[in-house]
């Protein structure tokens, strides 16, 4: 071939598993529902389809957050490259947080700062997928386990959620699905969509379940502490001396600031267990060749973590019971629309539709795109869990 002139075809192409990937995540739909909205409608979006708060002005962070991170940035000792794992500091920081809550005392050691709890999903299920594993997810649930466990080759089945039972997990149906290839199964405490808060007694069944089981347990907690109901936040770290336990958490939700990306992932394992299957060398070659965390965020954390008033935290506590209280009143008042339970926890809820009483609604996708194009209004499908086809997420 000369100069400038044209191969007989191009021999390279976009990655089609990344396409499909992103087709089943909440932003693949936000953005999919975002080219509905009417470019002739002056109103301003009302976005309800994310755990982001920040976005109304009633949902601000603490100014000591503010200003812990004005001072990371101004001390100059944060401008470098952190450890793999996290400054010192900032796990040492997250351990004593987390312990408070439970029988036994967390290390740095523990503690693997990410970016945000998306990258500490994206830790475990990368770590977990070797060849023939499968994983066990709720549904309904956080569809990104969906989409970054498809797209690293690890099968995964879906047991599902009791709407009936306060959405608590069908115990005899994680049972049932396992096999001799199944490593683990997600739990999402306090719920994201459900709104549910997982009952003591219930969480040590599902340790018992995992241990007879022999599969670890990860305990997605970026809602920790945000319940408004009967039922109060337990770790599923409580129960590591029953079976081993991956927690995923962030400052992002409890602080309201997801744009901060400033996560953990802590193992909960006071036998030892995940280090003896070499579950921790794993997380440790992952993170070794992945991103870290901004250096001053990290150096910010410890700060954030301890000096944070109590009133902060009830403050956002009461906006959310409020917000969350409006909306099942307001959900029961509407003929075509039911909330079977009341949240009582973490930012959403699940609102099932009675399609019969909506006319020219063809499915909760097509409610959803109408809602958009008509209302401005901004809430997810319930298609994004394939069983919950006739609910939306609100």
């Amino acid at each position: 071939m000369e100069n400038g002139g044209s191969p007989k075809e191009w021999r390279f192409g976009g990655n089609k598993g990344l396409t499909h990937a992103s087709a089943v995540t909440v932003r693949g739909v936000i953005n999919k529902l975002m080219e509905k909205l009417n470019a002739d409608d002056t109103r301003p979006v009302i976005p309800l389809a994310q755990g982001d708060p920040s976005a109304f002005p009633s949902f601000r962070t603490t100014t000591f957050a503010e200003d812990a991170v004005c001072a990371a940035v101004r001390s100059a000792n944060f401008n470098g490259y952190s450890s793999t794992v996290g400054i010192p500091s900032g796990r040492r920081a997250v351990a004593e947080y987390l312990s408070k809550d439970l029988p036994y005392k967390l290390s740095a050691d523990d503690v693997f700062l990410t970016i945000g709890c998306t990258q500490a999903l994206e830790t475990v299920i990368t770590v977990l997928a070797r060849p023939g594993a499968n994983i066990l997810l709720p549904r309904p649930g956080f569809p990104y386990y969906e989409a970054r466990a498809g797209f690293s080759g690890l099968e995964f089945r879906h047991f599902d959620l009791l709407p009936e039972k306060d959405w608590e997990v069908d115990l005899a149906g994680v049972e049932a699905l396992s096999d001799e290839n199944t490593v683990a199964m997600v739990i999402i405490n306090p719920g994201n969509p459900c709104g549910n808060v997982f009952k003591y007694q219930h969480l040590k069944k599902v340790a018992e379940t995992a241990k007879k089981l022999g599969i670890l347990v990860i305990s997605d907690e970026v809602y920790d502490h945000l319940t408004f109901g009967s039922s109060p936040f337990v770790p599923m770290g409580v129960f590591g001396s029953i079976v081993p336990v991956i927690t995923l958490g962030s400052i992002s939700k409890r602080w309201v600031v997801p744009g901060w990306r400033l996560g953990w992932l802590v193992t909960n394992d006071p036998d030892g267990i995940l280090m003896k299957q070499g579950i921790v060398d794993s997380i440790k070659g992952y993170v070794d060749i992945t991103s870290d965390p901004v250096t001053f965020m990290q150096g910010a954390l410890a700060q954030i973590l301890e000096d944070t008033p109590s009133d902060f935290f009830e403050g956002i506590v009461s906006l959310l019971k409020e917000c969350a209280e409006t909306c099942y009143e307001r959900t029961s008042e509407i003929p075509c629309l039911t909330c079977p339970c009341k949240p009582e926890g973490s930012m959403f809820a699940m609102v099932k539709l009675n399609l019969s009483l909506l006319e020219g609604i063809e499915d909760d996708l097509d409610f959803c795109c109408k809602l958009a194009k008509e209302e401005s209004v901004l809430i997810l499908p319930g298609t994004i869990q394939s069983s919950f086809a006739t609910y939306c997420i609100i």
